[in-house]
């Protein structure tokens, strides 16, 4: 079921009201935040929490307030100051964008979706929101919470769709309001009452502001059609990734392979590694296949380079 004309203004209405008591005070929400800041927001805040991007997002900000600032150094102290956010490469790719704005845009943020489009590892959803909450542009702005409020409001399902399809990008269109200034208002909105309300696990509908309107609430609140797998942690390659890369972040100089893969001892050998990050990853036992395969993929992706003396992060 899609949503006739007579009941989106109502959803806007509704949800849009409910958002002005109700939003977080974000820095990147704010009136003087700048294009670059919610641009680096919007990078952050992919697959992960705002209580987890929130600190490290003020530091960069601190330490990079503009394009330029961060495209004068090297790629590594991106990745260095990425911390333990997760998804490392998207650092590489922040570096990447504040290169191209620098040398390509005056050292700015481009304005428009296409503009935004251009630059490297910038996708539709990455676009389309920073046209919007940056530029203030009429733009379909679509993410996990934004579907999964569409899906239970609007079509009567538990979740949407395990991948965007078209269908759902159809209902995302005929839902967004004309006025420029309504629209970016309504992505926002919509965003919010996803994060804190219609969750994925524990909707508080009792807190919904369109609990009346509600299609799945309406049809008895219908179990989903599929079971959303969750990511495996321990025991993985993205473990070992990640604790390699821990001990990188925290070297003073490159790091020799014999000290990655142990034993501990090799510290007070000399090796430039913090001992602290050198245990973790010892005490994971990954197996020495598991640990080449995870050094190769950082080598790989550029997250790390080899020196004739060890690993370190690229210079």
């Amino acid at each position: 079921m899609e949503p006739g004309p007579r009941q989106a203004p109502q959803l806007h209405t509704e949800i849009i009201s409910w958002f002005t008591a109700n939003a977080r005070d974000l820095p990147w929400r704010r009136a003087d935040c700048s294009p670059w800041g919610i641009f680096v927001s919007e990078i952050m805040l992919q697959q992960t929490p705002v209580i987890r991007v929130l600190p490290v997002w003020e530091q960069w900000m601190a330490r990079w307030p503009d394009p330029a600032a961060l495209a004068a150094e090297p790629s590594g102290e991106a990745v260095r100051a990425w911390g333990r956010l997760g998804y490392p490469r998207r650092a590489l790719r922040l570096h990447a964008a504040a290169a191209a704005m620098t040398a390509d845009f005056g050292g700015k943020v481009p304005g428009t979706h296409a503009e935004l489009l251009t630059l490297p590892g910038v996708g539709n959803y990455t676009a389309a929101a920073v046209a919007s909450f940056a530029f203030g542009r009429r733009e379909t702005v679509v993410d996990t919470n934004i579907r999964r409020v569409h899906a239970r409001a609007v079509t009567g399902r538990a979740l949407p769709a395990p991948a965007l399809n078209a269908a759902e990008m159809r209902l995302a269109v005929s839902l967004l309001p004309e006025d420029d200034a309504a629209s970016v208002a309504w992505n926002a909105s919509v965003m919010e009452l996803g994060a804190l309300v219609c969750t994925a696990r524990s909707p508080k509908c009792g807190d919904c502001p369109v609990l009346g309107r509600c299609a799945w609430v309406a049809a008895g609140k219908p179990a989903p059609d599929y079971v959303p797998k969750g990511q495996a942690w321990a025991g993985t390659d993205r473990q070992v990734r990640g604790a390699v890369m821990a001990v990188l972040r925290q070297a003073a100089a490159p790091v020799p392979r014999a000290a990655l893969h142990g034993p501990a001892d090799l510290v007070a050998a000399g090796s430039p590694a913090e001992p602290a990050a050198l245990t973790r990853l010892h005490a994971l036992n990954a197996p020495e296949e598991q640990l080449e395969r995870a050094l190769a993929g950082l080598l790989a992706d550029r997250l790390a380079e080899e020196t004739g003396t060890g690993l370190q992060l690229p210079a």
